[in-house]
């Protein structure tokens, strides 16, 4: 296989120190919540983590730094980590695209019909350059689980319509995995390659993953891959060494040394991974030191949350695009609610029903920031046919995470591209309808963001006298969201509204006593 001769490679030795970032200006004096705010800024490839923000005011002085705190030759070991060959063969590719429709029994998908899982499969495909779906063919079948797929007569046809298509040049059969036996026949008896959901889906996150946390999970997602084509890329191995099982010297086989390989990429890989999570880490804590409020926003993979997130705070920096698995990097970005009170939006990656529990598995990391996060909202397309099903996905995969009840149960959704659906509303209380790429629905659910995230981080509106004099109205604006200010005629003193959270009343409180 292609992606096996890649973890065969011998890691290189640490011998050279990680670069540095380069020292950011220094930003102006500002209000406590307006330097928070400031703080954060796009980083190039390579930032952080995944995550696409960090101090700008001043260079990084702990781990949380891209590079600081590694160990020396860290960067050129993860590099050598994420050399590999192709999963999918290059160039123009015509694809024939067979979807296995089970009729009845366990394995009858449930909220869905075949026409939909096709086009599904078919956006699937479109997301590989140069390749396209130029044969569809839907077989039932009542033994999914058996290890040629299909029953003998149904697999015969499917042999002669394969077989007779000249323009064919490889088949995405439309199941989550096969096993290695399985491809090995059906690759035999049609006479091009066959890959499942899992390759193909693998190969479009190791497309989009741009920043080196993105890539080392989609390389730990990689290795059962490997694993399961090690033993027919193995055996072509021993016949081109004339048959020895053995290496010269080593007292291991050719299998035994590859097998020992792939666990010591694993361990480079989790251990380099370990590094970024310790840094994203830090990263929340900066968060927390300034109270700033976080929403993850989450959703089905294409169903608008980049361009809801651009479209409530104005980052015209974000790109939306129209295709699945846009987004495999997590970004943060700045933004207000109606109060003036500021908040950070957590762009996640998509989920998608049928999503291999592996492939979501190397995600955690990245998933982390949901768990940590004030507030999740949960955007969905209305527009889709297929909405209740993702709706359940996303739960699912959510539910998977071991996210706190509390954060779940008051998750907000979000029904988006209503512009889609003429006369749309929402049938629960608690969903907000919108059209993210028009506007529609925005100031309505801004509305609802601020109710919920007041209640969520212990905010409240309360009225505080201050004198003119003294340091507490600076205070305020420092530490707090004002409101307005009332001047009390005559006596040097102003009524104050103010949003505050518990934390900094009981300061406040503290630092000037009445």
């Amino acid at each position: 296989m292609w992606a096996l001769r890649a973890a065969v490679r011998p890691l290189l030795p640490r011998s050279r120190a990680c670069r540095g970032l380069p020292t950011p200006r220094a930003a102006p004096p500002q209000p406590r919540h307006s330097r928070a705010l400031a703080a954060f800024r796009p980083w190039g490839p390579g930032g952080p983590g995944s995550e696409r923000w960090g101090p700008r005011t001043e260079a990084p002085k702990s781990p949380a730094g891209e590079d600081e705190g590694d160990p020396e030759g860290a960067e050129e070991e993860e590099e050598e980590l994420l050399r590999r060959d192709p999963l999918l063969p290059s160039g123009t590719q015509r694809v024939c695209l067979v979807h296995p429709d089970v009729k009845w029994g366990a394995g009858k998908p449930q909220l869905t019909r075949a026409e939909w899982q096709v086009a599904e499969a078919v956006a699937l495909v479109r997301s590989l350059d140069g390749w396209s779906v130029v044969l569809t063919l839907v077989v039932p079948t009542k033994t999914p689980e058996r290890k040629l797929i299909f029953g003998r007569g149904n697999l015969e046809r499917l042999t002669e319509t394969i077989r007779g298509a000249a323009d064919i040049t490889c088949v995405f059969l439309n199941l989550e995995r096969m096993a290695a036996p399985t491809k090995k026949e059906l690759e035999a008896a049609w006479g091009i390659q066959v890959f499942d959901r899992f390759t193909i889906v693998l190969h479009i996150f190791r497309a989009h993953a741009r920043t080196r946390e993105a890539r080392l999970q989609v390389a730990l997602a990689e290795l059962p891959l490997l694993r399961s084509g090690l033993k027919s890329d193995i055996t072509q191995w021993d016949r081109q060494r004339g048959g020895s099982r053995y290496i010269l010297g080593s007292g291991e086989s050719a299998r035994q040394v590859q097998q020992r390989e792939l666990r010591e990429k694993e361990a480079g890989i989790r251990k380099a991974l370990e590094r970024l999570r310790r840094k994203r880490q830090l990263l929340r804590q900066q968060r927390a030191r300034r109270e700033l409020p976080v929403v993850s926003v989450v959703g089905y993979t294409n169903c608008g949350k980049t361009t809801l997130i651009q479209a409530l705070t104005g980052d015209q920096a974000m790109q939306p695009q129209d295709r699945l698995f846009a987004t495999l990097d997590v970004t943060v970005h700045a933004g207000w609610l109606p109060s003036r009170l500021p908040v950070l939006y957590v762009d996640t990656v998509g989920f998608l029903s049928q999503l291999p529990h592996g492939l979501l598995e190397s995600f955690t990391a990245t998933l982390e920031d949901v768990a940590h996060s004030d507030l999740i909202v949960h955007v969905r397309d209305v527009s889709h046919p297929e909405t209740e099903l993702q709706k359940a996905s996303v739960l699912s995969a959510l539910q998977g995470l071991h996210l706190p009840s509390s954060l779940l149960d008051s998750m907000l959704e979000v029904h988006n591209k209503v512009d889609l659906v003429p006369g749309y509303s929402p049938s629960g209380p608690s969903a907000v309808a919108v059209s993210a790429l028009l506007g529609h629905g925005l100031e309505e659910l801004k509305a609802g963001l601020e109710a919920a995230i007041l209640r969520a981080t212990g905010r409240h509106m309360v009225t505080l006298r201050v004198g003119l004099q003294g340091a507490q109205l600076s205070w305020l604006h420092r530490e707090a969201t004002v409101q307005q200010v009332h001047v009390v005629p005559g006596a040097q003193a102003a009524d104050v509204d103010v949003i505050i959270s518990d934390s900094a009343h009981r300061r406040f409180r503290k630092l000037f006593p009445e």
